[in-house]
């Protein structure tokens, strides 16, 4: 049965969905304030540091496609309460961890975790509303998301300086056990029963996941034995999707050159955009001295802005066509990093670092919108869930190589973030290799986004894309399902 969003279930409905995601959301914003007191309080190194990052961002980018179609075919409510609970318990075990590894290992299921979960809160809502109150009930669950993505840092840092960095973590387990019982009285099961009853492509799910890890490991522990088997394992993945029946990621999506680009596109600006959050709130606070709770204040202008503004950037972009929103962008987001090299020591925020976040943020306003709308418009509509789903994760797997990759790059030592000297000077380097990004990611854009592309979907503009372009709701084929016989070709070019 269909619901409506003015009835007291339908508005239910929405608050789990939205506590639900909003707990991955957060976890993907707040944890960079906390890394300087979790390597002093656990006594480890930069590389430990990373990996907490990246063991998150690692699985939940490998299985985002798989958690997607898990839900399509035994139940989006069963598969999303599962996601909860693996999140809430991999997070306690975070918030309780005695040293870095099993903090690390306690990430990797959390990311696990969030795949299961976040592809479901869209599904849930697209499945259980009449038709007339869908696009605004997306669009209530993607401004409140814009809204704790907002939060998050603030809200981080207040916990890491105020109760200490576990909360970070703990915090989420009162949330589940608040959207559990609601999601489980209130939420109707609802499944896809036309989706293809054939096998999950497990094996393709993994290939992905370990061709990532490796790749990660060998930036982290400067191993090139790690990336020659990376790169070899990631011919495995590719050969598994070609051959098997019915693949995770059906290589014949890029047929289409214009979704093949904008991949690409997404690849650049994403590893800029994670390599900078990732070390802009280290410097912040190992160089300038701030505390946790002020490096997370500091960062809000950039989310604020994306806000406040990404609705009429969409609608812009629908106007003009992305080709220009997509140049100009990443063009005006290395404007923001290369003014990130004032802050320093002594730095002054209103001078130094309010303006670099401003222009940061603009650009991002401008691009997130158009990107979104150009991946959804790239290929047939039937593909569209499938397209955001691919286009979301190739965001997140290029923020976990950049914040592999960077430290190694601009020769950053295990120790760096304990020297203010040393960090600074690594801050230095890298800020122009994330803004050469940015440039690279324009310059694509502009060489082969011609075609004038429709909106994306008319409410759910409003998103802070910090980690990854937003999921959109697709028609037929949400994200991870597998493919059914006799689906027509995707055409060359949308």
């Amino acid at each position: 049965m269909e619901m409506r969003l003015r009835s007291r279930a339908g508005r239910w409905v929405v608050f789990v969905t939205v506590l639900g995601s909003g707990m991955v959301l957060l976890d993907s914003t707040v944890v960079n304030v906390a890394l300087p007191h979790i390597g002093e309080d656990l006594d480890t190194d930069l590389a430990a540091l990373q990996w907490t990052v990246n063991a998150y961002m690692l699985t939940l980018a490998g299985f985002i496609l798989l958690g997607g179609a898990l839900g399509d075919r035994y139940g989006r409510r069963r598969v999303f309460v599962i996601g909860v609970v693996w999140f809430a318990l991999a997070s306690l075990l975070c918030g309780i961890a005695p040293n870095a590894e099993i903090l690390i290992a306690a990430r990797a299921l959390q990311g696990v975790g969030g795949a299961l979960l976040t592809p479901g809160s869209l599904a849930i809502l697209q499945a259980s509303f009449h038709p007339d109150d869908r696009a605004r009930a997306v669009g209530l669950w993607s401004g409140f998301g814009g809204v704790g993505a907002a939060v998050g840092p603030f809200l981080g840092g207040w916990l890491v300086d105020g109760p200490g960095w576990r909360w970070v973590f703990l915090l989420n387990v009162p949330l589940a056990a608040i959207c559990v019982p609601i999601a489980l009285r209130h939420v109707p099961e609802t499944r896809d029963e036309d989706a293809y009853q054939g096998r999950f492509d497990i094996p393709g799910a993994l290939l992905g996941a370990v061709s990532l890890g490796l790749v990660t490991y060998a930036f982290i522990g400067e191993s090139w034995l790690a990336g020659v088997l990376g790169v070899v394992v990631g011919g495995a993945f590719v050969l598994v999707e070609k051959r098997t029946a019915h693949p995770m990621l059906p290589l014949s999506i890029f047929d289409s050159r214009l979704f093949t680009a904008i991949n690409l596109v997404t690849l650049c600006v994403y590893a800029a955009f994670s390599g900078f959050f990732f070390l802009a709130a280290l410097q912040l606070q190992v160089v300038s001295g701030y505390s946790a709770l002020g490096a997370g204040t500091a960062l809000l202008p950039t989310t604020v802005l994306m806000l406040l503004f990404s609705a009429r950037a969409g609608e812009l972009g629908e106007r003009i066509g992305p080709r220009i929103p997509l140049t100009v962008g990443p063009l005006l987001c290395a404007v923001g990093m290369l003014l990130m090299l004032r802050v320093g020591e002594d730095t002054s925020y209103v001078w130094d670092v309010l303006p670099a976040l401003l222009v940061l943020g603009l650009g991002m306003t401008a691009l997130v919108a158009p990107l979104t709308a150009t991946v959804l418009s790239s290929v047939d509509v039937s593909r569209a869930g499938l397209a955001s789903g691919i286009n979301n994760a190739a965001a997140r797997a290029a923020g976990l190589l950049a914040v592999a990759a960077l430290p190694l790059l601009v020769g950053m030592g295990p120790e760096a973030y304990r020297s203010a000297e040393e960090f600074g000077d690594s801050f230095q380097r890298a800020m122009p290799i994330c803004a050469g990004l940015l440039v690279a990611g324009a310059v694509l854009a502009w060489a082969t986004i011609r075609t004038p592309v429709a909106g994306c979907h008319p409410d759910c503009k409003v998103h802070c894309g910090v980690t990854s372009p937003p999921l959109e709701p697709g028609t037929q084929d949400e994200p991870g399902k597998p493919e059914a016989p006799g689906k027509p070709p995707v055409p060359g070019e949308a």
